[in-house]
């Protein structure tokens, strides 16, 4: 009778580990933006920025946003290079973003967070701006 209950225990821990190694995972895409800049304390217009939402950050322009005031240290220059947001970042320009600030932490200008982000089309912006 032990024999029949140890054998049965076995054969059911096998079938379960067995079922569970079969269960696969979900494939689970990786997203564009940054989710902990996104999660973190980052003002709407940034945050519109980063998103790509270029309709919402003329409008916050339009109702009077500061294109050149930082948040958690970047400016909105420095939100569009790093996350090569080109039509924003155009906009931005046209309504008199100051490219030579740099940031606060790392001390880069937005052309850094360009080059570091490999967004050849916001450098030769930067450089057709004259702001080199």
């Amino acid at each position: 009778m032990k024999k029949s209950i140890l054998t049965f225990v076995l054969a059911l821990v096998a079938v379960v580990s067995f079922a569970n190694n079969m269960v696969t995972e979900p494939v689970v895409e990786p997203v564009e933006t940054d989710v902990t800049v996104l999660n973190s304390a980052l003002n709407p217009f940034c945050k519109a920025i980063v998103l790509g939402k270029l309709d919402v950050v003329k409008q916050m322009i339009e109702l009077g946003e500061d294109v050149n005031q930082k948040c958690l240290g970047k400016t909105p220059a420095m939100y569009a290079a790093r996350y090569n947001k080109v039509e924003i970042f155009r906009l931005l320009v046209a309504n008199g973003a100051n490219l030579s600030i740099k940031s606060d932490k790392e001390d880069f200008t937005a052309e850094k967070f360009a080059e570091l982000s490999n967004a050849t089309e916001i450098i030769a912006i930067i450089t057709s701006e004259g702001q080199v």
